[in-house]
């Protein structure tokens, strides 16, 4: 498979696990979002024009608007696809940790792991929403997914015990974040470890502080 990263490769893997249980053909749908997640990751919503997703899906013209209606709606299907598998390959990777505090500490181990090889090419959520406009489906795809992953920092942190999990949780979701800019903009292959070490230190002072106080 070409340059698409682990999410995109997680949700062409389900779809043909499905293939071989059931003894099907990809459908057309599957093969455009297969397409989409490959050329759209690796160069960008805007560069890549509707028929080359076509040309790689190997799918008429008329298959893509008979399924996705517009180019703006298939891109909002595969934010959604790249959503999905996010989210399960991060709680899928928290399941190995015992308590929370580890639990909150391990989703910057399952980030390191979206870095690791050349395919990584930052968030598509983040490029995605650079060339959208606002309130389109791309954005609202794009806040979707960063609603979850503070809804997921701020959980994780009222399971271990924080007073003010929703302030702990927006600072832990900025780290998130900066992580991931740092990794494809500067190519600092330490930038998980380093986010990690700070979450951990946020979290201690979190957890230390009184119960009516406020991390602002």
């Amino acid at each position: 498979m070409a340059r698409t990263s682990k999410e995109a490769a997680m949700v062409a893997d389900g779809a043909r696990a499905h293939d071989a249980r059931t003894g099907a053909k990809p459908s057309a749908r599957e093969r455009l979002l297969s397409a989409a997640n490959e050329l759209f990751y690796a160069e960008g919503v805007q560069t890549v024009g509707i028929d080359r997703i076509i040309e790689r899906a190997g799918v008429a013209k008329a298959s893509l608007y008979n399924t996705f209606g517009s180019k703006d709606e298939l891109v909002h299907a595969y934010l959604k696809a790249r959503h999905a598998a996010t989210s399960a390959r991060i709680l899928a990777a928290l399941e190995r940790f015992e308590n929370p505090r580890d639990r909150l500490l391990g989703v910057f181990d399952a980030l390191s792991e979206s870095f690791k090889g050349p395919s990584y090419r930052g968030c598509a959520f983040i490029a995605a929403s650079a060339e959208a406009g606002p309130g389109s489906s791309t954005e609202r795809a794009s806040n979707d997914y960063r609603a979850w992953v503070r809804g997921l920092f701020t959980d994780l942190a009222r399971q271990a015990g924080v007073p003010d999990a929703e302030s702990l949780g927006r600072r832990l979701h900025l780290l998130y974040d900066g992580c991931a800019v740092s990794v494809r903009m500067d190519g600092d292959p330490g930038a998980a470890a380093a986010a990690r070490a700070t979450a951990e230190v946020l979290l201690d002072a979190a957890l230390a502080a009184p119960k009516s106080g406020h991390l602002g």
